[in-house]
């Protein structure tokens, strides 16, 4: 256990001064496995490990679900999503800021990318929402914490990750998201109409869309829905797998984008595929590093320490649950949501096993505190990229405007906690 609390210090040490923690994990894990075993151990362990996930067949489903965002995101379908939200929430006070949670959640059940929810959303509801004067606080608060739907709403890359790592139906865990992601959206329009109502200067009315506008935002969107129905329907119904509907996810996004006048030269296709194999190759840095550092942390002993520590402290299901979710709300003001999951799950996986959690819900609940972190400070990733997109807007404006929405999200873990078939009932159909 102490070598293993070491590594965890040196691993906090170095993300702390600056390196990334897919680096920092896979130096830690490989430093500490060669002080238990030596250095040829270790440089072989690594080896073995890194070359076992590269061909790992279920990972392919990562690089084709980036690149299905990828294709979404070049394609510019982001400013028709907005519009035929705002068509529909528009009449209500705050509308734009109600059609901004609506867009985000479209935009993240085809992009999966809660940093590109945010930064695209910041460029196309953010000029809106300031010609109406909205408040900062209220516009760009909003935008953060809707980024923040990209995690749970399938499909989504840290639940192929956590259905990896606790060797869990990737469909089941993307079936699984539907109804908390709903629930989610509509705790936020819900902070929205909260929000408005304290502060009625803060969103102003705004005119109605032009119906050639609305007209042409339903024609935009109308593919991207046929797409997101037939790659989660079809998983649902057990037609094909998840990683054969992120083959086909891949293929009608690039469809899309050729329809709507991008992908038409080779140069356009590559800046696609080159962007995709920057971030997969990102997201396999940090998977890589996590299965080394938790090759140590085996080694070390630890996940059989803790397991003794919950028997020895009795621990129900729902409070080993609660004491991880505390750890992970924790971790989420340091680390980004994969580094998370890849990082706790599997030294709680023995306790978790023994005291017959269900793991399904317990994925659900950890995407959901990561949810969380992504907007609490100190770090809170979601609200400094909406900062690098949006510099004129005070930091402090962009954390007081999340605010409500941690409130929100809160409501939402909690009601997940309290009633698991919010997560489970879809799957148990499914099963």
């Amino acid at each position: 256990m102490t070598t293993a609390l070491i590594g965890f210090a040196a691993l906090l040490a170095l993300c702390f001064y600056g390196f990334r923690v897919g680096f920092a994990t896979l130096f830690v894990g490989f430093v500490g496995f060669a002080f238990e075993r030596g250095w040829t151990a270790s440089l072989t362990m690594v080896a073995q490990q890194v070359t076992e996930d590269a061909q790992n067949y279920n990972l392919s489903v990562i690089p084709l679900f980036v690149l299905m965002g990828v294709f979404i995101y070049r394609s510019d379908i982001s400013s028709d999503l907005y519009d035929a939200a705002y068509a529909a929430l528009g009449k209500f006070r705050g509308g734009l800021a109600l059609a901004t949670v609506l867009a985000c959640g479209g935009f993240s059940a085809v992009c999966g990318s809660t940093l590109a929810t945010a930064a695209t959303m910041s460029k196309v509801a953010m000029p809106q929402m300031k010609a109406y004067n909205y408040s900062d606080r209220l516009a760009a608060g909003t935008i953060a914490a809707g980024g923040t739907l990209g995690i749970m709403i399938p499909p989504s890359v840290p639940l192929v990750i956590y259905g990896i790592v606790a060797e869990q139906d990737i469909g089941l865990l993307f079936i699984a998201g539907i109804l908390p992601g709903m629930l989610l959206i509509l705790l936020f329009l819900l902070a929205v109409a909260v929000m408005v109502r304290i502060d009625p200067a803060s969103a102003p009315e705004a005119a109605d869309l032009a119906k050639e506008r609305k007209r042409k935002a339903i024609r935009g969107t109308l593919p991207v829905l046929v797409l997101f129905t037939i790659v989660l329907g079809g998983i649902y119904g057990g037609i094909f797998t998840a990683t054969e509907a992120s083959g086909i996810g891949a293929f009608g996004a690039a469809v899309i984008a050729a329809l709507r006048g991008y992908l038409r030269t080779v140069s356009a296709l590559r800046v696609c595929l080159v962007e995709a194999a920057m971030t997969t190759a990102k997201i396999f840095i940090v998977l890589f590093g996590a299965v080394v550092f938790t090759q140590f942390i085996n080694l070390s002993g630890m996940p059989y320490d803790l397991l003794d520590f919950v028997e020895e402290a009795a621990f129900s299901p729902a409070e080993l649950v609660a004491f991880i979710c505390l750890i992970a709300l924790l971790m989420g003001m340091v680390f980004e949501t994969i580094g998370i999951v890849v990082l706790l799950v599997p030294v709680f996986l023995p306790a978790l096993y023994a005291t017959g959690v269900d793991m399904i819900w317990f994925g659900i609940i950890v995407v959901l505190v990561t949810e969380i972190g992504l907007i609490t400070p100190p770090i809170g990733m979601n609200v400094f990229v909406v900062k690098s997109v949006l510099p004129q807007v005070k930091l402090t404006d962009i954390f007081r405007g999340v605010t409500t929405y941690i409130v929100a999200l809160g409501i939402g873990l909690i009601m997940v906690f309290s009633f698991p078939q919010i997560a489970t009932f879809l799957p148990s159909i499914a099963r």
